[in-house]
C-alpha cells in the first residue's frame, strides 16, 4: 500500500477509536448517579453481588460496550472505504414478481442442501414490462460500494461482530438478493457492470488464518461471498496489506479505550 493511503487509513481508524472512547466516557460519566443507568441498574443483582465489584461492573459494562463498539467497526470499514470505492447509499429501482419467485426457489434449494452458487442469481434473466412503476421498489444499505475501474458493484452485508446467528443466514441471504435484482434492474442500461454480493465479519471468531466453519451460514452462502475478518479489512482497503495496517494501527488507539475505562472504572 502507497505511503499516502496508508497514513490516511490510520488517521480514519485513530479519529473513530478516540471519538468512540469519548462518546461512551461521556455517558457513563453522566450516569454514576441514575440508578437507570447501565453499570448501577446491574448492581442490585443479588446473584452477581458475591463475585465481587469488579466482576458486576465489567460484566455489566461489556455488554453496552460490545454492541456499540460493533457500530463503529461498521464506520471504520465504510470510512476507509470510501479511500478506494465509490460509497453509495440505499438503491432504487423496481422489482419483478418473476424474480421474487426466483429468489424463493434458491432460498429452498439452498434449504435442500443444495451448494450455493454465484451463477444462482448472476445468470438469471427475465422479461422486462414495458412499465415497471408498480413494481417501484428502494432497499436500505449501509454497505454499497462501487469500483469504477473494473465497473463493478460490491453489496456486503457486514457483521461486525465477527459473528452470524444461524437462524439469520437465510434472511440475510434474501436481503441480499433482493438488493442484487433492484440494483441490475437500475443498471439495465449499463449491462457490461457487474454486481457481487458478500458477507462479512469484521474478525474471525475461529481465530484470523483459521477456517470460519459456520456451516449453517454456509448453506446459504458460496466461498466466493464470503469476506471473513482479514479478508474482509483486505476488502474495503483494496489493498492485501489492509487487514494488517488497520489492526496495528487500532493495537495503538486502542489505548484511548483503557484510558478511559480506567477513569470509568475510577467513577464507579
Amino acid at each position: 500500500m502507497e505511503e499516502q493511503k496508508k497514513a490516511a487509513v490510520r488517521r480514519i481508524v485513530d479519529r473513530e477509536i478516540k471519538r468512540f472512547a469519548d462518546s461512551f466516557e461521556r455517558r457513563y460519566s453522566r450516569e454514576v448517579d441514575d440508578p437507570e443507568g447501565v453499570i448501577n441498574s446491574k448492581k442490585n443483582n443479588c446473584f452477581a453481588a458475591p463475585l465481587g465489584e469488579d466482576f458486576m461492573f465489567y460484566s455489566a459494562f461489556v455488554r453496552s460496550f460490545d454492541s456499540s463498539f460493533g457500530k463503529i467497526l461498521e464506520k471504520i470499514g465504510n470510512e476507509v472505504a470510501k479511500l478506494s470505492y465509490d460509497v453509495r447509499g440505499n438503491i432504487e429501482s423496481f422489482l419483478l414478481p418473476q424474480q421474487t419467485q426466483h429468489m424463493d426457489y434458491i432460498i429452498l434449494e439452498y434449504e435442500r442442501h443444495r451448494k450455493p452458487r454465484i451463477a444462482d442469481y448472476d445468470n438469471f434473466t427475465c422479461m422486462i414490462p414495458g412499465d415497471v412503476r408498480s413494481f417501484h421498489k428502494s432497499h436500505v444499505t449501509d454497505h454499497y460500494f462501487y469500483n469504477g475501474k473494473k465497473r463493478e458493484h460490491y453489496l456486503i452485508e457486514l457483521k461486525a461482530g465477527g459473528d452470524l446467528d444461524n437462524k439469520k443466514a437465510k434472511t440475510e441471504k434474501l436481503a441480499l438478493l433482493q438488493e442484487y435484482f433492484i440494483l441490475k434492474n437500475s443498471l439495465l442500461d449499463r449491462p457490461e457492470e457487474k454486481i457481487r454480493l458478500f458477507l462479512g465479519t469484521a474478525y474471525n471468531k475461529y481465530g484470523e488464518g483459521k477456517v470460519w466453519r459456520q456451516e449453517r451460514v454456509r448453506q446459504f452462502f458460496a466461498d466466493e461471498e464470503l469476506l471473513i475478518g482479514k479478508d474482509y479489512w483486505n476488502f474495503v482497503c483494496d489493498d492485501p496489506e489492509g487487514f494488517q495496517i488497520v489492526f496495528s494501527q487500532y493495537q495503538e488507539s486502542a489505548a484511548y479505550i483503557r484510558e478511559a475505562l480506567n477513569r470509568i472504572r475510577r467513577l464507579y
